[in-house]
Order: C-alpha cells, then structure tokens, then sequence
C-alpha cells in the first residue's frame, strides 16, 4: 500500500540548536541522516533529546494485499504490535498468547529445543500488562503457552510470521480506529471512530462494538464550519449528519483522516495503477527468490541432518563393533585358558592311568611268581591260596580303576577338542570383525550456503473495472481458492484459540477484569466476537436513514 506507512524511518531523535531550530537525526533500515529544520506550529517538549516516532497515518484494510515492500510490513508490524501491549487495540488473552507465538518466531526463528531452553522468554514482553494480570499464571506458564505454538510455526521466515501476526491484529476490533469525543443534536456524547471501512459511532463506555457505521461508498461529502461537523450520505434522500466536536483543530484532523481513508477505500477497489502493479510484480519475483533460496537451505539442512543422523548411526554401529571385538577377544582368552587347563588336567589323568597299569602289571608279575613257588606244606599252600586270592581281587581292583581313568582321560581328551573347536570359532568371529568395513560410501555435503482542507467531495472518481472474460473467470477461480484455504485455517485457528481460552479460564481472577474485558465477553456470549469486518457489515444492513435516525435519537 503506497501511502499507508508514512516513512519508511524507525525512529528520529530531535536536539535543540536554537530556538524553534533542531537538528534532525533520522536512523532507516540502511542508512543514518542529519539535517536542521525548523518547527514552526507545534507544541515541542523542551526536554532533551526529544524523540519522535514516524507512524502509519492510515491503516491497510488488508494487510496482505496492500503491504508490498517487506520493509513496510515489518515498521508496520512493529507499530500494531507496540499498540497491543500498550492496549490501544484491545486483544483478548488467548488471541494475545497466538500473536507472541508469531512474534517470537519472527524474532528467534524456528524453535530448536536446544537453544531455546526453558526462561528463554523471561526479558521479552510479550503480553499486554491486562492479559498477564488478569489469570494467576506465572511467567513460566505463560512461556510454555507460547513456546507450544511457536514450536508449531517451524518453517515460517520472519516476514511471513510477521504477516500472519497482522492477519489475525487486522480483526480486532480496535485496530486502526481513531476516535473522537463527539456530541449529536440532543448533546449526548458519543464518540466517532475512523478506519478504513468507513464511520462508525459508539457509545463512550464500549468501544468495540459501534452502534452505526457509514461505510465511505454511502458517503457523497464531508464538511465543517468551526466545531460543527457535516456527513452528506450518497442518498441525496437522506438528511444531513450533523455532530459537533470540541475543538476546531479536532475538526481539521477528523477531515484529513477521511479524506485519506476514503481516497484509499476507493482505489482498493479500482484497478491497481502501473506503479503499483510493477511493484507488486516486483515484491512477487522478490518473494518467489526468498522462497526457493528458503528451500535450497531446507534442502541443504535437511542433508547435512542426514548426514550428521548417518555420521552418528556409523558411530553407534563402529562402537557396537567394538564391544563385539573386545567380547570376542575376552572369549577367546577365556578359551584358550580352559583349553590349557584342560590339557594340563588330561596329562595328570594320563599319568595316573599308567601308572595304575604299571601297578596292576606288578601285581600280575607277583601273581604269578607267588603261583610259581611251591609250598610243600599245606598250611603254606592255604596261605599261598590265601594270597593268591588277595593278590586276584586287589588286580581286579586295580584293572577297575585304571579302565575308570583310562575312560576319564577320554573324557578330558574331548572337552580338549570341544575347547580348541570354540577358540577357532571365536577366532573366525574376530577375524569377520576386523575385515568389516567401518563406514559406507557418504556423498559430500554441499557447503551450506497535507494543508487544511475544510471541505472534500467523494464522489468525484467512479468505480471502473476493464478485465477481460477469460480473466475474471480465472480472477474468481483464484479468490474461491484463497477463500476456501482461509475458512479452513480460521476454523483451526478458531479451535485453537477457544482451546486455550478453555484451558486458562479456571486461572482468570474475574475482579481483575477491565470494562473491555467485559464487553468482549458479553459479546461473545450473544456469539458476536467474530470478525470486525463482519460486524460492522450487519451494521451496514439497516438503511443509510434510519442509520440516521437512530444516531439522532441517542
């Protein structure tokens, strides 16, 4: 939008020089400038330095249709962000915690549960004042509201958090009204509210909910003549509006206000100008480069956490390997310990084995020697019997325990070649360990890379559209589409925020509740918190007279 950001400045500081004379200091995005200047009809502070804030006069009704240069949203972003913590624009909590989600992302970017640690939050302000004192939350449950839908805008660059932020501030009631104390006929003090859609009166006490409103296409003039302020509807049927203000210079502001308004309500609805259309093609062709270099980082992102979740699942699997190794080694060791303790254990066996048989052959040589000698007594022949019976059952004996150790050196025998068998598998493990490859072939990763007008005539310039057939239909096609996507994502962002509403109001200290508060409640309860453009569109349904009337009579 060409003239809804006055400057494209952040912020100027003044110093006095001289009486009536300054030197300006002014700080842009990309450059710093100083210059003197007078100041001729104004009330300046005399403090120093005095400090000045370049604002949009006249508030976008669609701000991202009419926001071109991303330099523009973002000093936009930040004057309606400023006015909703300082609760100029009336933001109720569960929508308030959804903006500091979008403003955090704009700030921080995406969420990374590493950095963005618990009390990251802790310096930001983030919350209207309101908001914060009116449920018994502390500044910890607070962030983790915000860090929960933060985490869900992952993706999002600043400029489009800054968007969606100004999406959702753009229907709140308040935002870009400017009011005015005013008196009807019968003196009864209203106040008159300014935007971009149109007039609107309310009463003093509510704010958010106007009682008539006048969009600018049912408005033919505006006029004053000192404090007295004259409204002519389009329908030349209809009589005057007449309200009075306190002040003549309040006047001259409610005038250039809609005669500001009203110029850029028109134009929305005209075919864009040349200018505007090449810079619009232009922020296009600006946005399509950001968003495929946004998608060649994701790209490059998205492989260089392949590669590092590769690099660690080869780490894991070289470690793994490892401890296979060093088990495989502590098991042949421990093979080969058995397997020497268990010759060691079978040359004894084998040992003891001969000598028994070298013992049981000693006994079949004294047999047969105590055999060969002849006793010629008898008594000597039964003692010789006698023997020769002891000596039989003590070979007997001894033939029985050689054959056991002959048969336990067998025994010891095979659990030796049982244990060698083990110590050659354990080394044909090892061996299949160490000709593994430790790691696999891995691609390399790319580097990441105006004076006082007292009177203003409205109707001088008509509504004239010149599209061709094929380009309304393909026109109408696309804003189906956008209205399609956009009822889906305000119906979830709709269960979003009365899930949050739900889940907080048990923490709301209701004696702590503003009158806006109040209002906004009461409004939703009779289902009439919805969009302001649709609020004021069933205002606009009574007839311009008795729109009229009604104001008269209050």
């Amino acid at each position: 939008m060409a003239g809804a950001i006055a400057s494209r400045m952040s912020f100027s500081s003044l110093k006095r020089k001289q009486p009536k004379t300054f030197t300006v200091r002014i700080v842009t995005m990309d450059a710093e400038m100083e210059f003197n200047c007078e100041v001729l009809d104004h009330d300046v502070s005399k403090e120093e330095p005095v400090t000045f804030q370049f604002l949009a006069k006249f508030y976008p009704e669609n701000a991202e249709e009419e926001l071109v240069q991303e330099i523009t949203q973002h000093l936009f972003f930040l004057q309606v962000k400023k006015q909703i913590l300082e609760e100029k624009i009336y933001c109720p909590p569960e929508a308030s915690v959804l903006l500091a989600s979008y403003a955090v992302q704009a700030k921080y970017g995406d969420y990374d549960p590493s950095v963005h640690k618990r009390g990251f939050l802790a310096q930001e302000e983030l919350l209207p004042k309101r908001v914060i004192n009116l449920y018994q939350m502390t500044p910890e449950m607070w962030e983790e509201r915000i860090t929960a839908w933060y985490a869900e805008h992952r993706g999002r660059a600043r400029d489009e958090a800054e968007m969606e932020y100004l999406k959702i501030a753009q229907d709140l009631e308040m935002y870009g009204v400017n009011y005015f104390a005013i008196r009807n006929k019968k003196g009864t003090e209203l106040l008159l509210g300014v935007d971009a859609l149109g007039l609107h009166i309310y009463d003093p006490e509510n704010r958010l909910t106007p009682k008539i409103s006048f969009p600018w296409n049912e408005i033919r003039n505006i006029s004053y003549s000192d404090k007295e302020f004259t409204i002519k509807p389009l329908d030349k049927k209809i009589d005057v509006f007449k309200f009075n203000s306190s002040k003549l210079r309040v006047n001259k502001l409610i005038l250039q206000l809609c005669i500001g308004n009203h110029d850029l309500f028109m134009r929305r609805r005209k075919a864009d100008s040349l200018e505007v259309q090449q810079m619009k093609a232009q922020a296009r062709e600006e946005k399509a480069r950001k968003q495929m270099e946004r998608q060649r980082l994701a790209r490059e992102k998205q492989m260089r956490e392949e590669a590092e979740r590769t690099r660690d699942e080869l780490e894991r699997r070289l470690l793994q390997m490892k401890e296979e190794a060093t088990m495989a080694n502590e098991a042949l060791m421990r093979s080969e310990e058995t397997a020497d303790l268990l010759a060691e254990k079978a040359q004894i066996t084998e040992e003891e084995a001969k000598l028994l048989a070298q013992k049981a052959a000693e006994a079949e040589q004294e047999m047969q020697r105590i055999k060969a000698t002849a006793i010629r007594t008898e008594e000597e022949k039964r003692l010789m019997e006698q023997k020769v019976l002891e000596a039989e059952v003590l070979a007997l004996k001894m033939a029985e325990e050689s054959e056991r150790r002959a048969k336990e050196a067998d025994q010891l025998k095979q659990d030796l070649q049982e244990a060698r068998e083990a110590e050659r598998r354990a080394k044909q493990k090892l061996l299949e360990i160490a000709t593994k490859p430790a790691y696999p072939p891995m691609n390399p990763i790319p580097a990441p890379l105006p004076p006082d007008i007292p009177s203003f005539n409205l109707i001088g310039d008509s509504l004239s559209f010149d599209f061709k057939d094929t380009d309304m239909k393909r026109l109408s096609m696309e804003i189906e589409k956008e209205k399609v996507e956009y009822m889906e994502k305000s119906k979830h962002l709709q269960e979003q925020l009365n899930e949050l509403k739900t889940e907080i109001e048990a923490l709301k200290l209701k004696e702590r509740e503003t009158a806006l508060d109040i209002l906004h409640s009461e409004n939703a309860d009779r289902g009439g918190a919805g969009s302001k453009h649709n609020t004021i569109k069933k205002l606009t349904l009574q007839s311009a007279k008795s729109r009229v009337a009604f104001f008269e009579e209050l």
